[in-house]
């Protein structure tokens, strides 16, 4: 049976139609065909520079999609983090601790399990330095809540960005990871040097 494709939630605005615009003057081409569920996570790599975080909002918000990302709690708290805090939340930010504890893995995945439209993006590496392994909750949240996995990629090598495989996870670590491998064996980014490993550690 095929996979139904979601292009989209929500009808296009002239918000997304002004970041995509933006993307393109900047040289950046987008590369999108839809997800394949309401509910999944997605994972974002390689990530070596601040200026991701910066494409990546664009992007986020040329595909019109309310995608939910993991931030470090620190930024919610105090004065400051009130008013901070309130503009990452409304852009689509999750608090966390540093790292998603195990118990936080079923926490996120019962909550993408209740709602009708949960996507939730991670950068794996955890880090812009380079890091020998992968953080592996991404894995885990996604095999508790049985959600497809969607690899999003940004190069700098070709200035693409977008989404290049949707993986349906066994379990197996091994044949999982090289899935993940072949996906992203192209893309560079902006300090490829600092790219991490994609392998968990052990």
């Amino acid at each position: 049976m095929q996979t139904p494709i979601f292009t989209s939630q929500h009808a296009p605005n002239i918000f997304s139609k002004i970041s995509l615009a933006a993307l393109n003057a900047l040289g950046w081409t987008l590369r999108y065909d839809g997800l394949p569920a309401t509910r999944g996570v997605m994972i974002f790599y390689p990530h070596t520079s601040n200026w991701d975080f910066f494409y990546g909002m664009l992007t986020k918000w040329a595909i019109a999609f309310p995608l939910r990302f993991l931030v470090k709690e620190k930024l919610f708290k105090g004065v400051s983090g009130f008013f901070i805090g309130s503009f990452v939340r409304y852009w689509g930010g999750e608090p966390i601790e540093r790292g998603v504890s195990s118990g936080a893995i079923p926490h996120l995945a019962q909550r993408m399990q209740q709602a009708d439209w949960f996507w939730l993006a991670i950068t794996p590496e955890g880090t812009r330095s380079y890091t020998p392994y992968w953080r592996s909750g991404f894995y885990h949240i996604a095999l508790t809540a049985k959600v497809p996995l969607v690899c999003a990629f940004i190069d700098y090598r070709r200035k693409e960005i977008g989404i290049c495989q949707a993986i349906e996870l066994t379990g197996d670590e091994a044949v999982d990871l090289a899935q993940i491998q072949i996906a992203y064996q192209e893309m560079q980014g902006k300090h490829p040097q600092q790219q991490g490993a994609i392998e968990f550690k052990h």
